[in-house]
């Protein structure tokens, strides 16, 4: 198990550029699985959750060519499927939440498909219903084996329809886009997620010959066809990164340029960290951070504290939260964040308070922070990363603090940031890793 040892107080300065998204690239990944011809992909980041996939479908028997730094070629024309029920395959994609989204594309293309329960954060329940549910309108059968706890999926043909999804899920949509794209008539889905994750992944199955209409509202129509064809897909940059180092700046009192974020993808990340008092200038397509002494949370019009939620696309990315609150420890002003969606992702605050950070967990969905305005710097400690988003949020605060920070378990960093100690120390941080 690596750590990351860092000296904090140090400001940073310089320009850095967002990696790939990882929400968006393991969805095209697995859609690569719909054809048997070529299918590359630029802006890959190198991240263990990428790399853990791009490693499971060359074991299925995709071919797989590194054609550039950040560039991979996928050709799955002999997929191996006895390898999918394979006690080694199941124990891979277990270990992977993204692993899920290859039922869709299987099921399409080869009438079958095993999974296991999947893995990845610890950060509450994650129901799988809105993949399951939406694959089975659309024909196929699930069998669940309780000794392996596993699922079968198969079908001999599935055919278009009507559907509602119980929850604007964005690898459920993802998962049943990449299973309808292929099945026979038309299929509706209303209340689908519309994130740019989504957006990319239906713009590139249009590039491969699917006819997807409706693209970045929640209601897609999708005609059915019998092939797709390969092309050619470039990832957007990574928004949750681009949040992460709007707060990294904030916190440490550094002045950033964030370059090539695709502005027009962020939606209300660069709002929502107005809201919280941090400064904030769009250059082009770069977004500049000066170099802030204090900023102060905007309050409500009425005059109540300032919430911040997690919301459905368009609204605030679940993702971001942690790094938000971690930011709004020495903002001046109050805030409460609300985190909507998983019930377990507040828990690492209990390390931020041990920092000397003013938060109050109300329950396990609801915390306020106080802010110390940069008064009173948080000191350093000793601490585990619990899952990506906060560790990256320990991160920040540890960059920010008085003294040796020490953050146990940085697998769980890796798995979402691209080395993420190298990139930062280029701009004036000081963390090891060992």
């Amino acid at each position: 198990m690596a750590s990351f040892v860092i000296e904090g107080g140090h400001r940073l300065e310089g320009e850095i550029y967002p990696q790939g998204a990882k929400n968006e690239v393991l969805q095209i990944i697995c859609a690569t699985l719909l054809t048997a011809e070529e299918v590359t992909v630029h802006h890959v980041p190198d991240i263990l959750d990428v790399n853990n996939l791009i490693q499971l479908m060359r074991d299925m028997g995709s071919e797989v060519k590194k054609v550039g730094i950040d560039s991979y070629s996928f050709k799955a024309a002999n997929i191996d499927l006895n390898y999918l029920n394979s006690d080694e395959f199941l124990k891979r994609s277990a270990s992977l939440r993204g692993s899920i989204m290859l039922v869709g594309p299987m099921v399409a293309r080869f009438g079958k498909a095993f999974t296991p329960k999947p893995g990845g954060d610890k950060i509450g329940r994650r129901r799988l219903d809105t993949h399951f549910i939406g694959i089975q309108n659309l024909g196929a059968d699930f069998k669940y084996n309780a000794n392996q706890r596993t699922y079968e999926i198969t079908a001999k043909k599935l055919k278009g329809t009507y559907m509602l999804l119980d929850e604007a899920s964005v690898t459920g949509t993802a998962n049943i886009v990449m299973a309808a794209v292929l099945a026979e008539g038309t299929t509706t889905i209303y209340n689908a997620a519309c994130e740019p994750y989504i957006q990319q992944l239906c713009r590139m199955l249009n590039s491969m010959g699917a006819r997807i209409s409706g693209i970045a509202s929640n209601l897609l129509t999708i005609e059915g066809v019998k092939e797709l064809h390969g092309t050619v897909h470039t990832v957007l940059p990574d928004m949750i990164e681009v949040g992460s180092f709007i707060g990294m700046a904030a916190m440490t009192q550094s002045q950033l340029t964030i370059k090539n974020v695709s502005y027009e993808n962020l939606g209300i990340i660069p709002n929502s960290f107005s809201r919280l008092g941090i400064q904030l200038e769009q250059h082009g397509d770069d977004i500049f951070v000066p170099a802030q002494e204090s900023y102060q949370i905007e309050s409500f019009m009425d005059g109540s504290i300032m919430t911040i939620a997690d919301a459905p696309w368009p609204g605030l990315t679940p993702d971001l939260l942690s790094v938000m609150l971690v930011v709004a420890t020495q903002a001046k002003g109050s805030v409460l964040i609300h985190q909507k969606m998983f019930e377990s992702r507040l828990f690492f605050v209990d390390k931020l308070i041990d920092m000397g950070a003013q938060i109050i967990l109300c329950d396990p969905h609801r915390a306020v922070v106080i802010g110390h305005n940069h008064q009173l710097r948080l000191k350093g400690g000793n601490m585990t990363s619990p899952d990506i988003r906060a560790g990256i949020a320990l991160l920040i605060a540890a960059m920010s603090a008085d003294g040796i920070s020490r953050i146990h378990n940085i697998e769980q960093i890796d798995r979402g940031y691209q080395n993420i100690e190298g990139r930062l120390n280029a701009l004036g941080a000081r963390i090891t890793r060992i």
